[in-house]
């Protein structure tokens, strides 16, 4: 365990030239004494790690140092190759890129992993794309993700609603989401997000753009994608569920927040397990669609509009279903020869 801590020291102070204590323990989640030690570890070892003091301080290695440690085991290798993700890669023009860079790792294993690309393609797949959509990237998608890695502003022609505009951005990241993918760029002082298949036209704008190194893209996509969510559902309905209409709950694509919701603010279940619960929902008419889908497993409650619809096609349903043994009314018993 240790020995793992010392080499991740090592490549940390390889990879950034130079950390501080506090920085150190933070990304390898031990205390700063516990690097105290480490570092005089590796010192005793011949590594030459050594300490600048003052504000900008921080632990370095020696004259350019590169270790040369290539000690993949077998979980690192496949865990490199699942990590690919060729078909996004090759979406944003990247295949040719990925599969050298890949080639090159394979060349640096050791023979006994070089099965290691083979088993985890054995293994595991990934589909991107959502059900029903087509997997062909936008047009754009290239070009963008070129002005992203180059830093280079870009001004886009987009299209929204019946027409379209023209936004001048900083082209900050790509997001692939459920198959769409999604740019994310700074817009004077603010940050904006634009569906990448609404781009129409990409130009350069000729000049790079400082970017921000503070800016989390993982942790913006999902503040937004919450808020978005959260945003839609303006509307609660009061409900009782069954057990069984709960976990129908869950993977209701309509709620995605309101089976937290809705469980956090459930009540202690009664004998036959149902509980009631406030639903959030994005209206009365979503509310009708999914609650209709759960059937007999969900009772509203409140509003009586809502129980009112629902309570109409429970008994248009009766009425189809209603006859002994299932059959439609008007319709012959079995066996009668159809004779009235």
């Amino acid at each position: 365990m240790r020995a793992s801590r010392l080499i991740s020291l090592v490549l940390l102070l390889q990879s950034r030239e130079a950390m501080t204590a506090a920085e150190l323990a933070r990304e390898l989640e031990i205390s700063e004494r516990t690097v105290y030690r480490d570092v005089l570890a590796l010192s005793a070892a011949g590594v030459p790690v050594y300490a600048d003091r003052g504000r900008a301080g921080g632990y370095r290695l020696l004259g350019g140092y590169r270790t040369r440690l290539t000690g993949f085991t077998r979980d690192e290798a496949e865990a490199l190759f699942l990590a690919g993700l060729p078909g996004p890669a090759g979406d944003m023009g990247l295949a040719n890129a990925v599969a050298s860079a890949e080639l090159k790792v394979l060349a640096a294993l050791p023979p006994a992993l070089r099965d290691a690309p083979a088993r985890a393609g054995q293994r595991f797949h990934l589909d991107v794309p959502g059900w029903f959509r087509d997997a062909t990237p936008p047009p754009r998608l290239a070009e963008l993700a070129g002005a992203v890695w180059a830093d280079r502003v870009a001004e886009l022609r987009y299209r929204r609603g019946d027409g379209e505009v023209v936004r001048r951005v900083e082209p900050y990241g790509l997001v692939l989401k459920s198959g769409i993918w999604y740019l994310v760029a700074r817009v004077g002082d603010g940050t904006r997000t634009y569906r990448v298949d609404r781009v129409v036209d990409v130009t350069a704008a000729g000049e790079t753009f400082d970017r921000d190194e503070g800016f989390d893209l993982g942790a913006y996509w999902r503040e937004q994608a919450e808020a978005f969510l959260r945003s839609m559902q303006r509307a609660h309905v009061r409900v009782r569920l069954s057990p069984a209409g709960l976990r129908a709950l869950r993977g209701a694509p309509e709620a995605p927040f309101g089976y937290a919701e809705a469980t956090a603010a459930a009540g202690e279940p009664d004998d036959a397990g149902w509980v009631a619960t406030r639903l959030p929902v994005e209206s009365v008419d979503v509310a009708y669609e999914l609650l209709l889908r759960l059937g007999p497993e969900v009772e509203v409650l409140e509003p009586p509009e809502l129980r009112g619809r629902l309570a109409a096609a429970a008994a248009r349903l009766a009425a189809l279903y209603g006859g002994p043994g299932g059959e439609r009314k008007g319709d012959a018993p079995e066996g009668d020869g159809g004779q009235r």
